[in-house]
């Protein structure tokens, strides 16, 4: 009998599952001995449910602390460790790769030949180079203009399966109900929230084999919303980019966002109101470069705001709560929310003396977080964290930059505001979506 490589899969709840479900669940050539975790707080110390994992794990697969990652390698005697997660530079990719290697083990980036599905349907995918380039608000601009068409379609999200995994095989969200009683964390509302509110269907999980069963009963066409800057877990039939100029250069830096710069049939050049010259056409010049034959659209973030909002703010001391991701991992020092307060004239407030608890983790790890507040909601304790940091900060009001109304969901006592941002550009993404409907359907 042929011995079983042993392996590890290093992951962020997300792509990690997804290159198990489609490579190695069922595969006797290998035996997956862990799951590593990082990136988001406390989701490790769970076990990957025999439900998921298969018949060869009657008693699933643990999920360790990617700290362990070394000596794991060696105990376990290890022969491949999987790299799955995304948004990382790639000279941090490299010393992954340096440590593994000198334990004795393979280090493997899998391609999209190994792990993407294919499905019944068309898929048109929105992917981005950066967490926080402006994706999301593409998506929903995308699905407006499909739902003008009276096309049936639903969002399939790249996962975020934070809390029981064996009640997260798939998961259908249509209502706000349909978050409450899927008790879904800050980060979860942020991305299906706004879509359910233009009564767009959202399918997530953590089994996207499952998932594209499900989704392609009810629709003509799939938008694949995709996280972090990962690529798509299916074969997509026209894939869109979306690059941020404030963070120019990044394209070619990090994991894997060049890669779907390379992939794209269409890159979105955002946030082209507020990034230099200089940086919109380097971001250009690059695209252009990798991928000549990529269409290329340039863009804005339309804040959303009410004329009243913006007289609040003027001359107040202002705590602002910006988009978790995309102000930790995704290296932003602010977002919308710090954009409008500038804009009204307000005083940003630091909000590092007054954080508690794991949020004080949160600043500890990132460094370049000075005035603003991530909006860091993984658990029900970390929520409470939020609320206590927020209504004893020493502050005249509070700005919420992110795209869930976070006092639906812990009490804030200060006077607040919630501003929101839209995808604008000149109509050439609504031309083109109709174009690439019309062939496809």
């Amino acid at each position: 009998m042929a011995v079983r490589r042993k392996v590890i899969i290093m992951g962020a709840a997300g792509r990690d599952f997804h290159n198990f479900n489609a490579f190695f669940r069922g595969n006797e050539d290998y035996e997956v001995v862990a799951f590593t975790a990082t990136q988001i707080p406390n989701i490790e110390g769970r076990v990957y449910p025999p439900i998921l994992a298969g018949e060869q794990y009657p008693d699933g697969i643990p999920i360790v602390d990617e700290k362990g990652l070394s000596d794991m390698v060696e105990k376990k005697k290890v022969d491949l460790v999987v790299f799955a997660y995304s948004d990382v530079p790639y000279e941090y990719v490299m010393h992954k790769c340096s440590l593994v290697n000198s334990r004795g083990a393979d280090f493997l980036l899998m391609g999209h030949n190994s792990v993407s599905l294919k499905s019944k349907r068309p898929i048109i995918s929105i992917c981005a180079t950066r967490t926080g380039s402006g994706k999301s608000p593409v998506t929903r601009k995308i699905a407006e203009v499909l739902r003008g068409l009276n096309l049936k379609m639903v969002v399939i999200r790249h996962p975020m399966p934070y809390g029981d995994l064996s009640k997260q095989v798939w998961q259908r969200f249509k209502t706000h109900e349909d978050l409450d009683r899927q008790e879904c964390t800050i980060e979860e509302r942020e991305e299906y929230a706004p879509l359910i509110e233009r009564g767009v269907v959202v399918y997530a999980g953590v089994d996207y084999g499952e998932i594209i069963k499900k989704a392609e009963e009810e629709a003509d066409l799939i938008l694949w919303d995709g996280g972090n800057n990962d690529v798509p877990f299916y074969e997509s039939d026209f894939h869109i980019v979306v690059v941020d100029p404030l963070r120019a250069g990044h394209e070619l830096t990090y994991y894997p966002g060049e890669t779907n710069v390379l992939m794209a049939d269409l890159a979105i050049i955002s946030k082209v109101d507020v990034a230099s010259f200089e940086n919109i056409e380097m971001v250009e010049e690059n695209i252009k470069r990798l991928n000549p034959n990529a269409e290329i659209i340039k863009s804005r973030l339309r804040l959303v705001f009410k004329d009243e909002d913006k007289q609040m703010i003027r001359g107040k001391r202002v705590l602002v709560i910006e988009d978790g991701p995309t102000v930790t991992h995704g290296g932003m020092g602010y977002g919308a929310g710090a954009e409008f307060v500038q804009g009204a004239r307000g005083e940003l407030v630091d909000p590092r003396p007054f954080v508690t608890g794991s949020l004080r983790e949160v600043f500890e790890k990132y460094k370049h977080l000075k005035t603003v507040l991530p909006a860091m909601g993984y658990s029900p304790e970390q929520l409470r964290e939020l609320e206590k940091t927020i209504n004893s900060c020493d502050c005249d009001s509070v700005v919420i930059g992110t795209p869930v109304d976070l006092r639906e969901l812990i009490n804030i006592e200060k006077p607040a505001v919630k501003i929101g941002y839209e995808y604008a550009d000149n109509g050439e993404l609504e031309k083109m979506v109709k174009k690439v409907v019309k062939e496809l359907i």
